[in-house]
């Protein structure tokens, strides 16, 4: 029987306690991310081999939906490389997936959770022709739309809409430091306010720049002076604006994907998330109570039966986890994805080449 273990990386370097010894080692971004981690993984097994003969799963949430496909794609397609990981699948949650997909579907998600009115949604529909991302400036009746529905939603918190919407950044730990007594923490003015998001954050940041902690954790003295949840400041390269490709592939070659969203997070909204899915020829089951879970079911009895058993416990629905996206057909119903990449081949697909960047 396998055991079970889970590896939680600070990615890409600069974030959390990861860090570099020279300034050109914190240049980033997509690819080199994704490659930076695939090759950590492999030299962390390799050092640890009893680890590998273990269902190996890849994942992430956010915009690590960006990143987990490559690095899945990379361990599927570096099959000569010794040792063979046991790669099984990959987890993502509210994923950014694609810029076009996931932008335009903000429109779309205002509406159906009634942050705008129907009168509204419909203008900008007719207006922008249902493209809200690359809008031409002489459109006016469009733009008009979208700047109002941008006033409309301006103070609604992106990452929980029935959240208060609070200020996102706040100063430095230290510099909000007092005196400690008695063991207790007194903290002076300028810190979030009790109920935000932002104060358990806040909170968290506290106790991670704390000296004792970082020795507890077994973080290098000196690399790190101030823990940053969100480090902004990174030189960052967003050069990939789609992974549609990749899950199509990935899935197409048997891989067990687990896709699941929220449905009140407006960042990267379910919408967004169901059409990509969707452009795949993939079914989505929905359970309420227990967030968005959305994965592709075969029409098998098996499944039926799994289907048919929904309304049970929440242990039943963590079952679903393990449903796999299988024998799906290679394009989207408008043949838009035909041809992307050969899966029987993969050195004749239409993907950017990941084999050369793994022994740079």
């Amino acid at each position: 029987m396998h055991g079970q273990s889970i590896i939680f990386l600070d990615a890409p370097v600069g974030t959390g306690f990861s860090y570099s010894r020279t300034a050109q080692g914190f240049k980033t971004g997509d690819m080199k991310h994704a490659i930076s981690c695939y090759n950590f993984l492999r030299k962390w097994l390799q050092s640890h081999p009893k680890f590998i003969s273990n269902p190996l799963y890849i994942a992430g949430d956010s915009y690590s939906g960006m990143i987990v496909p490559i690095i899945t794609q990379a361990i599927s397609d570096d099959i000569e490389a010794k040792p063979v990981l046991n790669l099984k699948g990959y987890l993502l949650g509210n994923p950014f997936t694609d810029a076009k997909f996931d932008g335009n579907s903000k429109i779309i998600y205002y509406n159906r959770m009634a942050l705008i009115s129907d009168e509204l949604y419909e203008s900008a529909k007719s207006n922008c022709k249902q493209e809200y991302i690359d809008v031409e400036i002489s459109n006016r009746m469009c733009v008009k739309d979208l700047q109002t529905i941008s006033e409309c939603t301006a103070h609604i918190n992106p990452v929980h809409i029935l959240e208060p919407h609070c200020p996102s950044e706040f100063p430095e730990v230290r510099k909000y430091l007092l005196e400690t007594h008695e063991d207790s923490l007194h903290l002076s003015d300028g810190y979030p306010q009790f109920g935000c998001r932002n104060y358990y954050c806040y909170l968290c940041k506290v106790w991670a720049t704390d000296i004792s902690v970082q020795k507890a954790l077994h973080i290098r003295k000196g690399t790190i002076k101030e823990w940053v949840r969100c480090n902004k400041s990174m030189d960052y390269d967003y050069d990939v604006a789609s992974v549609v490709s990749y899950h199509l592939c990935l899935n197409t070659r048997g891989y067990r994907a687990l896709i699941y969203s929220g449905d009140h997070d407006l960042a990267v909204t379910y919408v967004g998330t169901e059409s990509w899915i969707k452009s795949l020829n993939l079914s989505m089951l929905m359970i309420g109570g227990h967030g968005l879970l959305m994965v592709r079911l075969q029409d098998t009895r098996e499944n039926m039966e799994i289907t048919s058993h929904l309304q049970l416990s929440r242990e039943q629905v963590i079952q679903l986890q393990s449903t796999s996206l299988r024998n799906l057909s290679p394009c989207s119903k408008d043949g838009f994805l035909n041809n992307l990449c050969d899966c029987k081949n993969s050195k004749k697909r239409a993907l950017i080449p990941l084999a050369p960047m793994l022994k740079k």
